[in-house]
């Protein structure tokens, strides 16, 4: 297991003195400038240690602090959109003795957690719920007949999901006291983009805007007699003044009082707008700017890479060097190898949801600008609109995270797989992601995918196997599912010239005497190196089978196989209830050729997996190399 981080900073001579986070309240603007110095250097250092969400977080720090000067910590509720951007408040409220252990197995979470911190009133790790959430605990408030103030704080990059409107389209009707904060630095991930993007940046105009209202309201004053009447008659025409250039008349339209935008970097602007604001009636929403990765050159210059990063030399931002490894990732493999197939097949589109780089599309973009969608933190409408592009004989490929597009499941169902369309939905982060956590992992799309009638789910067992799998499911003419993990492979090489595979046609690795292993996608690798130690040091003989598709199965295989052994041991990184293991079970009892074997599952239990590196996680649950020999020599042992 990889030992846990131990601090590095010293410099905690203002965080230390703080017993709770109400002390913030009692500190003078001089004292929380120097603590967000103090902040930033704590973040960087750890962060360079561990990995994590840096650039977000850099970029809030002194909004952070404000928000935490201008309302009690101990009673008003603080909900962060996703909450990339919650290290300074982690920091804040009593996490400083344990944020070297950020994002370690055993450590604290990279994202707010109810059970980490009583400070943390909403579990997150998706974008847009604050809105929502935030609304859900207003009511409650008000069933309750308590004043306390909630205020959820949303980057522009989740207000381009629906979820976020629908929350703000019911609290302006519901016309509670709420606020919102809108942290707007133009980044989700990656550049924003969409129309909303380019509204919500309209930042010269609404400052010019500021400016001469300021000073046309001082001149006409001056006007004797009748200078007062005149800026009563200016300031009744204020709404449709500012409607026109900011930002607000997109708020004020859900019946939200708009202020700002403010500088979200000037701790005293930000605590005397937080400050008014306490007192005003209704919904708000206050539009701060800031700027990611603030206060550090290299994650200014940078953002998106800095956004969720490895380990870094803190001094330079440069990636630190361990071992060497020349292997390209899955996520590289799928990119390029998409890129081949489009070159051939002008039909082929590509589709992310803010996620280009983290997805490997960056050169398709580049070499196909006009086949190329990211439409921003929407998976769901990133589905639909795939969904319309084959309706009308396009071969649309959709690239996001397992654990995203389980926002998009009604969309796969009733708009894909309803209607039978060759839409190749590419879940990258399958499995175990790692650091991340339980909120990111992709462990659940065998299961949420296999039970939808025309869809066709498929694991490769390497960057090889990928690449020919991709190549299936575009030709597929059917709604297809190619799931494939975090990391690099085993330096497969793919075949260029290579053929598509029937669907339904696994493989038999090794043959054996004493067991089989079924496996499927990442554990395939790991099982034949088990089962090879297995050989060479207790001299028996296990055979291995590689799924290859979860659905369809190959079911005539399954059930040789089911006639030749009398004991299995079924390998997967999913969930065993629904998942792979549920599957082959399910083919065997309904051609009535279970007798008696013995059978092992291993997979994710029933449980929420923490965060920690990927390979202690998949030892922590038993589907390591070490796991599966382990079951593999119980049954011989049986």
């Amino acid at each position: 297991m990889k030992t846990m981080q131990q601090p590095l900073y010293t410099r905690t001579d203002g965080l230390a003195s703080l017993t709770s986070p109400t002390d913030i309240r009692k500190l003078g603007f001089e004292e929380l400038a120097s603590l967000a110095t103090e902040l930033r250097e704590i973040i960087i250092q750890t962060v360079s240690r561990t990995g994590g969400h840096l650039a977000p977080s850099l970029g809030v720090v002194e909004l952070t602090l404000a928000l935490l000067k201008s309302f009690h910590a101990d009673q008003d509720r603080f909900i962060w959109d996703v909450g990339h951007q919650a290290y300074a408040y982690k920091l804040l409220t009593g996490r400083l003795d344990r944020f070297h252990t950020l994002r370690q197995l055993g450590g604290i979470s990279g994202f707010p957690r109810c059970d980490e911190s009583p400070y943390d009133c909403f579990g997150v790790g998706h974008s847009s719920t604050s809105i929502s959430a935030g609304l859900g605990m207003v009511v409650a408030r008000d069933l309750n007949r308590l004043r306390h103030h909630v205020v959820s704080i949303i980057g522009d990059g989740s207000m381009t999901a629906g979820l976020a409107y629908e929350g703000l389209n019911q609290a302006g009707g519901l016309e509670k006291n709420f606020i919102v904060v809108l942290n707007d630095n133009e980044m989700s991930i990656s550049k924003n983009v969409g129309a909303l993007s380019s509204f919500l940046s309209k930042r010269f105009a609404s400052r010019w805007v500021m400016r001469l209202k300021k000073e046309t309201e001082a001149w006409i004053n001056q006007i004797p007699k009748i200078g007062t009447e005149l800026v009563g008659y200016l300031k009744r025409g204020e709404d449709s003044f500012k409607g026109f250039f900011t930002p607000g008349m997109l708020f004020e339209a859900f019946d939200f009082t708009y202020v700002g935008p403010i500088n979200g970097h000037d701790i005293r602007e930000l605590v005397s707008v937080f400050n008014r604001v306490k007192q005003l009636e209704g919904p708000i929403l206050v539009h701060v700017l800031t700027k990611k990765g603030k206060g550090y050159e290299p994650a200014e210059k940078n953002p998106t890479h800095f956004h969720g990063v490895g380990c870094f030399e803190p001094e330079t931002g440069k990636a630190k060097k361990f071992a060497a490894c020349s292997l390209p990732s899955y996520t590289d493999i799928f990119g390029k190898t998409l890129c081949e197939l489009a070159a051939k097949d002008d039909k082929i589109v590509a589709i992310t949801a803010a996620m280009p780089e983290g997805t490997g599309l960056t050169h398709f973009a580049r070499t196909f600008p006009d086949r190329f969608f990211d439409v921003g933190i929407c998976e769901q409408h990133a589905v639909t609109f795939a969904a319309g592009l084959a309706a009308q004989g396009f071969k649309p490929v959709v690239a996001i995270y397992s654990t995203f597009l389980q926002r998009a499941y009604d969309q796969i169902v009733h708009d894909v797989c309803l209607q039978n369309l060759n839409v190749t939905l590419c879940l990258d982060r399958g499995g175990l992601v790692g650091e991340d956590g339980a909120t990111h992992h992709g462990v659940f799309d065998f299961a949420y995918l296999r039970h939808i009638p025309n869809m066709s789910i498929m694991a490769p067992k390497d960057e090889a196997e990928l690449a020919t799998l991709l190549r299936t499911a575009i030709a597929h003419p059917g709604p297809a599912a190619l799931r494939y993990p975090r990391g690099v492979g085993t330096g497969a090489v793919p075949d260029r010239n290579g053929v598509s595979i029937p669907l339904g046609q696994g493989e038999l690795i090794k043959d054996g005497t004493d067991g089989c292993v079924i496996a499927v996608g990442s554990r395939v690798h790991p099982a034949l190196e088990a089962i090879q130690e297995l050989e060479a040091e207790h001299k028996c003989s296990f055979a291995l089978y590689n799924l290859r598709f979860v659905k369809p199965l190959p079911q005539k295989d399954l059930v040789d196989l089911a006639g030749r052994f009398a004991s299995f041991v079924l390998v997967e990184e999913g969930t065993l209830a629904g998942g792979m293991s549920s599957a082959v079970l399910e083919c065997w009892t309904d051609h009535g050729v279970l007798n008696g074997q013995a059978i092992k599952r291993l997979g994710i239990p029933d449980v929420f997996v923490e965060h920690g590196a990927q390979k202690d996680l998949r030892r922590l649950v038993g589907i390591g190399k070490q796991g599966i020999r382990k079951a593999c020599l119980a049954m011989t042992a049986g």
